[in-house]
Order: structure tokens, then C-alpha cells, then sequence
């Protein structure tokens, strides 16, 4: 049975006479919304594949008008992978940290190597670390260093493992195969037996002189600081990639991975956070629960002053509009829910006590008055 596939109009939520900029945008909400690096469900890569390709031929005027005039049949010539090979993703994300482009290995687990449009040696493996960041951080955004040590290739031998000026060469044991071949006839059945070259451990080469640098190994442990972007409202795990920082490729020339710090939020003893809302609990008196009264609230961007009505009671919410964290991508700022807990004295006073029990048997009168 054929796979059934969405209307790409209706992928991105747009009608049929939208416009460049309503396209570009319904795109750049959605592809945010299911970016890999932030959504974790496992739906999310494949509705973040739907979304590049819809756009990718809506945003073309020639591929839109075919697809306008004859369906899918209209881009028939053109796999999934070739339709977003041309898309500026950097252009797309600005400046908010993914660092989703062709040279990814993000973009190629996604699209395939295919799409990746870069020949060469396999790159090194990606690294992940955690990049802790404060809300004040996330509030406003802006630049953190990441401080980290991780293995890079070898300087002085660009990762050959071979002294300056020399090079590996062949295995004569195995002619470079890395593999050893023995054959025999039994019984008139034809064994081979494939083990590996106990001389070059497989690798297939020799080297006579191993640079001194590394001690042969082709790579070495540096000690960083990185300079990473954090953009305003970004999310708890979400991974901010830097290109080429990973670890060092296998092969000689080969290029590095990718670093992803995926961001953690500090605790912060004013606030909780619940997406681009904060919440707080401020505790006051019966008194002021009762009769109403005037408290100054820290936010992040200063103390406000926070008006709290006569007949407040325990558990009510007041909020404070925009005074929470922007929003990925940009769109209203979230709130700051005020929660209001009422403090009851656990001792009271002579004094307290008689004006509790006045309070006690005016409200028994009022009671009765209700009553009758």
C-alpha cells in the first residue's frame, strides 16, 4: 500500500494564496516547534523532514507552481533529499544557536549523506556536555563559555601518528588489508580463514618513526574555552551545536564531529519554571489576606510592586503579565504567576487571641443573621 503524504499547504498551515514571508514564517514556527535538538518526542524528526520538504517546494516558484499545477507528480523528479539540499537552514534559524546546515551530521542522519554534499573521509564522532545557564542567561540571551578538555588531532602529525616528515606505510605482512587469509583443502571442502594482522592490528599500515608529540597516537588532549550563544527563552535540554569541535575523525584529513551543549537551567531560589511562565510563592498574614495589601515581588528585570485584594484566600494566583521568560523565536513574553500562601500564626499572643475569638463570635453572629 502506498504511504499516504500530506498536502504541503496543509503541513505548514497556510492557504494556497499565501504569501512568501507567511510561508517562510509558518516554517520557521514549525521547524522550532519539532527541531530534533529540542523536541525529544519520537514523532519529531519525521514531522521535522515533512515540514523542511514542504517548504522547501513551497518557498521555490517553480517547484510551487508545478506542485500548484499537478500534485505531488509535480516534484516527482526530485527525492526528499534533494529538495532541502538547497535550503539555508542558518538563514532560515539566525542566530538562535542549532547551527542546523548541510555540514551537520544532524542534517545528514536526517537527509543522508546525499544530501550532505561533501565527499571525504567519515568525520569524528559528535560530543555532548552540558552547558549550565541562569535565568537572568536565559531571559536576555547572549554569549556563556563553555570550558571543556577533549582529544584533537595531532598537530604536529595532522593525525597520521607518523613523525614529522615521515609517513606510514603499507604492512607488508597483509599488502595494507589489514586482514591475514589462510586457505586449506579437507575432505574435499575448500577453509579460509580471515584473522587479523597481528603486525599492524588491522589497520593495514606501519609506522617506523611515531611522532614524538603524540607518542602515536594521532591525537592529543587540549584544554578549551568556548564561546557559545545562548539565545533569549531557550529550553531546558535543548543541544546548541558548534560545528566542528567534536572528536577528530579516524582518518587522516578526516574533519571533526560536532559539540552539542545541551542546556540545563540552574536552580534559582526566586523562581520555577513552567516553559516561558514563572512562578513564585509570596506568604503574608491573616491580616493582609483579609484586608488586602501592597508587596513588592522580585522579577527579572527588578522589583514590582504587587497589589493583593481584600478577601485574598490561600492558594489564589495573581499574575503579573510579561514579566516571565521570551519565548523561543521571539512572540509575547510569559508571566509571572504570584501563588499566595497564608500564614497562620502556629502561637499566638494573649492579645492575638482575644482579637481572634472577637473575629470568632462576630462571625458566629454574622452566621445566624445569614440563617435566619
Amino acid at each position: 500500500m502506498a504511504e499516504a503524504r500530506r498536502d504541503y499547504y496543509e503541513v505548514l498551515g497556510v492557504a494556497r494564496d499565501a504569501g512568501e514571508a507567511a510561508i517562510k514564517d509558518a516554517f520557521r514556527r514549525l521547524a522550532l516547534q519539532y527541531h530534533p535538538d529540542r523536541n525529544k518526542a519520537p514523532e519529531a524528526e519525521e514531522r521535522f523532514k515533512e515540514i523542511a520538504e514542504a517548504y522547501a517546494v513551497l518557498s521555490d516558484p517553480r517547484k510551487r507552481a508545478d506542485y500548484d499545477a499537478r500534485g505531488f507528480a509535480g516534484v516527482a523528479g526530485f527525492s526528499p533529499e534533494d529538495l532541502v539540499s538547497g535550503l539555508d537552514f542558518g538563514d532560515l534559524f539566525g542566530d538562535l544557536g542549532f547551527g542546523f546546515d548541510r555540514g551537520s551530521s544532524l542534517f545528514e542522519r536526517l537527509f543522508g549523506r546525499g544530501a550532505r554534499g561533501r565527499a571525504g573521509p567519515r568525520p569524528g564522532e559528535d560530543l555532548q556536555v552540558e552547558l549550565t545557564v541562569s535565568l537572568d542567561r536565559v531571559s536576555q540571551g547572549g554569549k556563556e563559555t563553555l570550558r571543556l578538555s577533549r582529544p584533537v588531532a595531532c598537530p604536529a602529525c595532522h593525525g597520521t601518528r607518523a613523525k614529522a616528515g615521515t609517513s606510514p606505510r603499507a604492512c607488508a605482512s597483509c599488502g595494507g588489508t589489514g586482514q591475514r587469509v589462510a586457505s586449506r583443502d579437507q575432505a574435499g571442502v575448500h577453509f579460509r580463514q580471515i584473522t587479523t594482522c597481528p603486525t599492524c592490528a588491522g589497520s593495514g599500515k606501519v609506522i617506523d618513526e611515531p611522532c614524538p608529540e603524540c607518542g602515536g597516537r594521532g591525537e592529543v588532549t587540549r584544554a578549551e574555552a568556548l564561546e557559545i550563544t545562548v539565545p533569549p527563552g531557550v529550553e531546558e535540554g535543548t543541544a546548541l551545536r558548534l560545528a566542528g569541535r567534536g572528536l577528530p575523525g579516524a582518518e587522516p584529513g578526516a574533519p571533526p564531529g560536532d559539540l552539542y551543549a545541551v542546556v540545563r537551567l540552574a536552580h534559582d531560589p526566586r523562581f520555577e519554571r513552567d516553559g516561558a511562565d514563572l512562578w513564585r510563592t509570596e506568604t503574608i498574614p491573616v491580616p493582609e489576606a483579609v484586608l488586602g495589601t501592597r508587596i513588592d515581588v522580585p522579577t527579572l528585570e527588578g522589583t514590582v510592586e504587587l497589589v493583593i485584594p481584600a478577601g485574598t484566600q490561600p492558594g489564589a494566583v495573581l499574575r503579573l503579565r510579561g514579566k516571565g521568560l521570551p519565548r523561543l523565536g521571539g512572540g509575547r513574553r510569559g508571566d509571572l504567576d504570584v501563588r499566595i500562601q497564608v500564614r497562620v500564626p502556629e502561637a499566638a499572643t494573649a492579645d492575638e487571641r482575644a482579637l481572634y475569638e472577637q473575629l470568632r463570635r462576630l462571625g458566629a453572629r454574622r452566621g445566624r443573621r445569614r440563617s435566619t
